[in-house]
């Protein structure tokens, strides 16, 4: 199945395949327990994002990738002014533990070198184990490896983590979440390993 570039059409479907897919997400269930609060903070991440041509998705929204391409930000200057009053909103008090937890994500994403920053990765729940997410993923790293570049995402998912390492990233660090209960891994793929993705293909 072939990815496709998303466009503000996009911006529902993306949303529900991303809302769906990280309804137990170890790192996103702490930080909005009741799932359905989830649902408007992604949708500000994705519609963000649509100004970059490097939302992808495959199928009627079966898998979804949103990445930040280098010197690109996850959020306009207007948009992180709406961050705090939407977390408010969502989660009262909690919110001030969820924005800081986005302030340790900043904080641990490298500074320099120029890189796409995987922002989220899913598969729609109803197309799990096709390993559609993993073909979307080794998809989208084929055309950053035309251009040599490096790569880095952030795992909130320990079960993940491997499959990551699969495709060339490899273990950076980490950090947790506020009271440090859940640990995130930060990882990193250098440029151009064309040759390892289309093997794990």
């Amino acid at each position: 199945m072939k990815a496709r570039i998303a466009g503000e059409r996009d911006l529902d479907g993306v949303t529900e395949t991303l809302w769906l897919a990280f309804a137990e997400d170890p790192i996103w269930r702490w930080a909005f327990p009741e799932h359905e609060q989830l649902r408007p903070f992604w949708r500000l991440l994705v519609s963000s994002a649509l100004r970059y041509p490097w939302v992808w998705v495959m199928g009627d929204y079966a898998a979804a990738s949103v990445w930040i391409p280098p010197h690109g930000t996850e959020l306009t200057t207007d948009e992180e002014e709406q961050l705090e009053p939407l977390l408010d909103r969502l989660a009262g008090a909690h919110g001030h533990e969820i924005l800081e937890l986005i302030e340790r994500f900043e904080a641990s994403h490298p500074q320099g070198e120029p890189h796409y920053y995987l922002s989220l990765l899913a598969t729609h729940p109803g197309h799990r184990g096709k390993g559609l997410g993993m073909d979307l993923l080794s998809q989208n790293l084929a055309r950053i490896d035309e251009e040599g570049a490096p790569a880095y995402l952030e795992s909130t998912n320990p079960v993940n983590n491997r499959r990551y390492q699969g495709v060339g990233f490899g273990w950076r660090g980490e950090f947790r979440t506020p009271g440090e209960e859940h640990p995130i891994a930060t990882m990193w793929r250098p440029g151009a390993l064309r040759e390892r993705v289309e093997s794990a293909q």
